[in-house]
């Protein structure tokens, strides 16, 4: 039977980093050692207290259906965690669980965004923003991040591509894959005009816990913002949780019901086990978290030292999330053939930066979510491969 697929199946992107992780696992079981600086999660173990938690759950019986939304104390315990860390009120019916995090980008595109409407991604940027935007019908718009600019956004082509169809403002911050954050200036230009177009804005936080200085700025925390963000946060990086797949988002009440909706019609809910973890996840202790920041931050500093030594490399700083993301247009302005070369010469899985946006051309990105023992190898084996590799341009 010939297999005639929806054509939105055609515009449906992917997340270039699981194809990597596939590639050098096959290359694994040929036989070849391969240093795994492509994917985006934390090496560390979820916290004991935690997996404590999860098993005292299913111990007591807590393996059924919960509410769409979110267990109750579940809910409580966001609005609580959000209330104290970005100051401002939340009501439990503001807060929407979900298996995941990326179910909150996916459904509030899907509420919001009719075709033809237009949605302002970050490029380079997280490429699920894009690809929910295209299968929605939307139209992704964008805005160029800037390494003269420290990959941030900058206000004036932010005001220049805004229209009447814009519909949503997508901002991610500490930022993915270049590991930027924004600054309380450049939020409240963002903020100037989402209130000026009346367009919502998706704040993705997920790493907003992973940050080396200064203290996180959130856009839902400025004046008259609250009503107009859908805050995206979960457990999967800061607490090491990416498998329990456990995220949630904060909006205003009218939206979570619709996105509860969506989740009724897709999900169910979220695991009752996993829910309860999450609650001591929140309500714990912070050591963890900060061992694990710590830790991070020696990482980063071997990872973008080495990179800056290697001839034809520059490597910004990052101040948030895990990942280094070198301009290395002076070896090879093709990012995927370099990735590739790497991969297959070296030994080292990293990604194009094209897998981040038509603006990641001519960077690479490495996660240093692994050990300093195996970033330092990498490094050896990338100045070595540069060494013999054949398709030099600058």
């Amino acid at each position: 039977m010939e297999l005639r697929l929806a054509d939105r199946m055609a515009v449906l992107g992917t997340e270039t980093a699981f194809e990597v992780l596939a590639r050098a696992r096959d290359l694994e079981r040929a036989g070849k050692s391969v240093v795994h600086l492509e994917i985006g999660e934390p090496d560390f173990d979820t916290p004991e207290h935690i997996k404590e938690a999860a098993v005292k759950a299913l111990r007591d019986g807590h393996t059924h259906y919960t509410p769409s939304a979110g267990m109750p104390e579940m809910r409580e315990a966001v609005a609580e965690h959000v209330e104290a860390t970005r100051k401002i009120p939340v009501d439990p019916t503001e807060v929407v669980i979900t298996p995941g995090s990326k179910p909150i980008m996916f459904f509030s595109i899907l509420a919001l965004v009719n075709p033809g409407d237009e949605v302002i991604c970050p490029d380079p940027g997280y490429p699920i923003y894009e690809s929910v935007t295209r299968f929605a019908g939307g139209v992704p718009k964008p805005l160029v991040l800037r390494e003269e600019r420290g990959f941030r956004i900058d206000p004036a082509e932010l005001r220049a591509l805004v229209s009447p169809r814009t519909r949503l403002i997508v901002i991610n911050t500490p930022h993915n894959p270049c590991g930027s954050t924004l600054t309380r200036d450049d939020l409240a230009a963002i903020a100037e005009v989402a209130q000026r177009v009346n367009c919502f804005v998706l704040a993705d936080e997920i790493y907003w816990q992973i940050m080396y200085a200064g203290a996180h700025q959130s856009i839902i925390s400025l004046p008259g913002m609250k009503d107009r963000t859908i805050l995206l946060d979960g457990f999967s990086k800061a607490y090491a949780m990416t498998g329990w797949r456990l995220g949630f988002g904060v909006m205003p009440g009218a939206l979570a019901a619709r996105v509860a909706q969506l989740m009724v019609n897709s999900n169910s809910c979220a695991a009752a086990f996993t829910q309860i973890a999450g609650i001591a996840a929140l309500r714990g202790p912070r050591g963890p978290i900060e061992a694990m920041v710590a830790e991070f931050r020696r990482r980063r500093d071997v990872i973008v030292n080495g990179l800056n030594a290697i001839d034809g490399m520059r490597c910004a700083m990052p101040t948030g999330a895990f990942y280094a993301f070198p301009n290395v247009r002076r070896i090879d302005e093709h990012s995927k053939r370099l990735a590739d070369y790497l991969l297959n010469e070296a030994g080292v899985a990293c990604l194009s930066g094209t897998a981040f946006g038509e603006h990641g051309q001519g960077y690479l990105r490495f996660s240093y979510a692994n050990s300093v023992e195996n970033i330092s190898e990498a490094l050896r084996r990338v100045r070595e491969a540069l060494k013999r590799y054949p398709a030099k341009v600058g």
